[in-house]
């Protein structure tokens, strides 16, 4: 179940990702200003896919609650392959002979990782100093990333941007796996609990990271970036926060660890996508508020 739980999590992001990227191509505001972040909540299609995003994230936690980080996380990372078809159609992306060859080896990848490594669950309660340890480390590669990236423009800001987007998605999904198991205690439960407000501060990191690189105009390199790193930094996270671990018996952890590169690889080759034909946007008859 938890499986089926996260493809359809990962088509709700998909859909979420690309309706939001037409929001944000939409809106007045130049490239690298922030009020784009405002007026992007007046676009009926940005709302729309923001919706989507709200129900991906609710039917995540679902099938974080029945499986594990790794599996969960990796099975989700497909929203990106989901997204390509959809990208052409409604913003124009343009879909290449590379991009495909990266979105089938991504699709292999995990297939092989998944069915060799065979993630095993490990607890649901990880130590404070696990979490300390976890969310001092994330927090300083957010701000790393998002620094560098301001100083770079175009597809290079797109990955840094989406990279910092993936370490916040990461923790994010981490901390829900937690906080689902409070879930059901009552409202005091849940608003006394840490878990809550580190899941608010890193999905709203990962909000703005991301539709920044999506406002960069390209899709694939904003969503590889995001779902590479994403994917990465929850397999580390579910290894050594939650101690998960790959099933390495008859000489199987070699070709899962294989299987990972291939998927990493295949997101490297999305990267690599060319910039939309034509970027629509609308231009309203009266100036933005300043």
């Amino acid at each position: 179940m938890a499986y089926l739980l996260a493809l359809l999590a990962a088509v709700a992001f998909a859909l979420g990702t690309v309706l939001q990227q037409k929001g944000t191509l939409e809106a007045p505001a130049g490239e690298g200003d922030p009020r784009f972040l405002t007026q992007i909540l007046r676009r009926p299609v940005w709302l729309i896919g923001g919706a989507c995003q709200a129900a991906g994230w609710v039917i995540q936690a679902v099938a974080l609650d029945r499986g594990s980080l790794i599996v969960v996380q990796s099975l989700t990372a497909m929203s990106l392959v989901i997204a390509l078809p959809l990208g052409a159609r409604i913003t124009n992306q343009r879909i290449t002979r590379r991009v495909w060859v990266g979105a089938a080896a991504m699709v292999l990848g995990i297939v092989l990782f998944l069915s060799v490594g065979s993630p095993e669950g490990g607890t649901s309660s990880p130590s404070a100093a696990a979490w300390w340890a976890a969310g001092l480390v994330c927090l300083g590669l957010v701000v790393t990333l998002g620094i560098v990236g301001r100083r770079h423009e175009g597809a290079t800001r797109a990955l840094l941007f989406g990279a910092a987007a993936g370490v916040g998605y990461a923790l994010q999904a981490s901390v829900t796996k937690e906080f689902v198991t409070l879930v059901g205690h009552g409202l005091s439960t849940v608003l006394s609990s840490w878990t809550i407000y580190v899941l608010i501060g890193s999905a709203v990191t990962g909000f703005v990271f991301q539709q920044s690189a999506l406002r960069t105009g390209v899709l694939a390199p904003a969503m590889a970036s995001a779902n590479a790193v994403t994917l990465i930094a929850s397999v580390v996270l579910g290894i050594t926060t939650f101690g998960e671990s790959l099933r390495g018996g008859g000489g199987r952890l070699i070709p899962a660890i294989v299987g990972l590169a291939v998927t990493v690889g295949g997101i490297g080759l999305l990267a690599a996508a060319n910039p939309p034909d034509q970027v629509v946007q609308e231009v309203p008859a009266v100036l933005p508020d300043s």
